[in-house]
């Protein structure tokens, strides 16, 4: 390593408005293991189709129906 580092030539990260950002949600187990057993099949980490389904929920601006019967 060096001792010093010029960073005057650096530039801001293009992509670090799309980073993600750390939480604690509380899931069932039985949904967990629904999205394990399908991020086997396709090879994708369960968290991250867990994502890719919130954002495809959210860019369809799809609703629950909450209503109790």
């Amino acid at each position: 390593m060096r001792k010093e580092y010029d960073f005057s030539t650096a530039r801001n990260n293009p992509y670090a408005a799309q980073r993600k950002k750390q939480i604690t949600i509380r899931l069932d187990e039985e949904l967990i293991a629904y999205f394990k057993a399908i991020s086997e099949d396709v090879g994708i980490a369960y968290q991250s189709l867990i994502n890719l389904y919130l954002r495809d929920c959210a860019a369809k601006h799809r609703k629950l129906d909450l209503s109790w019967k």
